[in-house]
């Protein structure tokens, strides 16, 4: 099968031929049709990773994927070949099994679910991961109807989820994003007001919420400075490893990709509440570029169109 892949570290990932693999029991073989960028690929393919996963050789980054079932192995309830489906791949160790590949092998009892009518493949392809860390953090930060939330990293993927989710909720947001394109961006997502992450976030947040905000979720930027703008009782949520260690009011969030969150997701998208915010669309054998642009700052979803 056709998958991009490195077969050691600093390498640049580049399109090659791997053997495609058999399901196991109680696990899915899924011809992938799309997948996205996450900021894990990249932390993947920078070793970053490494001192939390084992790293098997060669690795095909790609945790999204949007498909059809090939092949169901045994043991398994619930799929047939031929369901559309979509989800995370979320092997026990870093290796071949991503979805930037023409196929990936996939746990059948957590990470994946089927596509209601509806949903685009190349948005289900652009949601999983992204979706699921946005829906996790907000439940860690609980907030209320009329409470305020400070997105910093709110361009991204998962901050733009996120933002959509707490403006139906009726969360007042804060969302960090540079003038011009992205400023537009958060804003017509529904964000109260735009932070300029180029100049003092913390005395722009301070001059809006003056008695702090209610929570945070951290995705970019230095959470040290930002959890000192919560609150008393608010919450920072991070998605990059900063928790309870490192002060008493954060928490670390590790996406959940069962499949209760992946349904509700999928039924949002495809009932018109909640976009999944596309902006560019890459050929598999160009995902190399994508990850590439990716690292040098995003807004909304890279998607990779695998077929």
């Amino acid at each position: 099968m056709r998958a991009i892949a490195v077969r050691e570290l600093g390498e640049t990932p580049t399109l090659t031929d791997l053997p495609e693999r058999d399901p196991a029991p109680g696990e899915l073989l899924v011809r992938v049709s799309a997948s996205s960028v996450n900021g894990f690929d990249v932390a993947v393919l920078a070793g970053w990773v490494q001192q939390y996963m084992e790293y098997r050789f060669p690795i095909v980054p790609g945790k999204d994927f949007a498909g059809t079932v090939e092949a169901v192995g045994a043991d398994v309830d619930g799929f047939t070949a031929g369901d559309e489906v979509f989800g995370v791949a979320l092997p026990a160790f870093v290796g071949s099994d991503g979805a930037f590949a023409e196929y990936v092998t996939v746990d059948a009892r957590y990470g994946v679910t089927r596509m209601p009518g509806g949903l685009d493949r190349a948005v289900a392809g652009a949601l999983g991961l992204a979706g699921s860390a946005a829906l996790t953090a907000l439940r860690a930060l609980g907030l209320q109807s009329g409470q305020t939330l400070l997105i910093s990293g709110a361009t991204g993927g998962v901050g733009a989820i996120a933002l959509q989710y707490a403006v139906a909720s009726g969360v007042r947001v804060l969302a960090t994003a540079r003038p011009g394109a992205e400023t537009e961006f958060v804003l017509g997502l529904g964000a109260e007001r735009a932070l300029d992450y180029g100049a003092d976030v913390v005395a722009a947040c301070r001059s809006l919420a003056p008695g702090g905000v209610d929570g945070v979720l951290h995705l970019a930027g230095d959470p040290r400075a930002l959890v000192d703008l919560l609150a008393p009782g608010g919450c920072l949520a991070s998605t990059l490893l900063f928790g309870p260690e490192q002060h008493p009011a954060a928490v670390s969030i590790v996406a959940d990709a069962g499949g209760e969150t992946l349904d509700r997701l999928a039924g949002d998208v495809a009932g018109g509440r909640v976009t999944v915010p596309i902006t560019r669309r890459y050929p598999l054998a160009e995902a190399p570029r994508a990850l590439a642009d990716f690292s040098d700052g995003t807004v909304g979803k890279y998607a990779v169109d695998v077929e």
